[in-house]
């Protein structure tokens, strides 16, 4: 039977000891990274790439990084997780359910066709940016923070990829639709550009998008309403499709009738 010697008992001790605090250490690394969303394999960066993947890969690094520090509301552990509720409300104020809920009963309780050709046009424009927003995002595909905690809503709806901001380019667009065909007040004005603004930050303090899926959002809605200037839809266009639609029913109608009279 051999007897261990002092000094292995005191080495395997201390082993043991190291191996505890590394692993109680990296139980509270751990714990403490519970609202970290962003991983560290997006910054690495080999001198032997090219300069332009270099410069690519640097400036994703800053776009990580800031997205990083607004994301003050990632979680309710989070430095302003106190306001987080207030922060999810306005964000959901520019959420594409509401805006088409709305607009649509606008458009069906309108009582001017001035009213109603707005409200219509509004509604296609709601339809235009979430397809356009769905086609860039299906082929872009940059995956999201991961999110701290699954919510309900958030199960319900927040997409899968990132790029751009659905939030941000309806944001954007909406407000400058607002200030071209209703708003006339600079207060009323001042209140619009304010929204748009704290519903595209909402989307950094809550680290559902990087800084720069907000940025191309708000840029990519700004142009989207040139886009549906140039294709507005007046009223009597459309009461003239209406009627185009209504002739070619009776037309068909009365051919069908024209031919079961010859039959018999």
């Amino acid at each position: 039977m051999k007897m261990s010697s002092p000094t292995s008992r005191r080495n395997s001790s201390r082993g043991s000891v190291c191996g505890n605090r590394a692993s109680s250490e990296c139980h509270v690394r751990r714990r403490g990274s519970s609202c970290s969303y962003f991983s560290p394999e997006d910054l690495n960066v080999s001198l032997n790439q090219p300069i332009f993947t270099i410069t690519l890969r640097f400036l994703l690094a800053i776009d990580l990084w800031l997205s990083k520090q607004l994301g003050v509301c990632a979680c309710e552990e989070a430095s302003w997780g106190g306001i987080r509720p207030l922060v999810r409300l306005v964000e959901f104020s520019g959420h594409v359910i509401p805006w088409i809920i709305g607009t649509v009963y606008t458009l069906l309780r309108g009582e001017s066709v001035e009213e109603q050709e707005i409200m219509l046009n509004l509604a296609l424009a709601l339809l235009m940016d979430l397809l356009l927003v769905r086609v860039v995002k299906t082929v872009i595909r940059r995956r999201r923070p991961a999110q701290n905690r699954s919510e309900i809503l958030s199960t319900f709806f927040v997409e899968r990829y990132s790029f751009p901001s659905g939030h941000a380019t309806r944001a954007a667009m909406c407000a400058r639709f607002l200030l071209a065909q209703l708003v006339d007040e600079a207060s009323m004005r001042v209140l619009v550009v304010g929204w748009a603004t704290l519903v595209s930050l909402s989307r950094l303090l809550l680290a559902r998008q990087y800084v720069t899926d907000v940025g191309f959002g708000l840029a990519m809605g700004y142009c989207q309403y040139g886009l549906v200037e140039r294709l507005w839809v007046t009223w009597d266009c459309v009461q003239d499709l209406m009627l185009i639609g209504l002739r070619e029913r009776l037309n068909r109608a009365y051919s069908g009738l024209w031919i079961a009279d010859w039959k018999h």
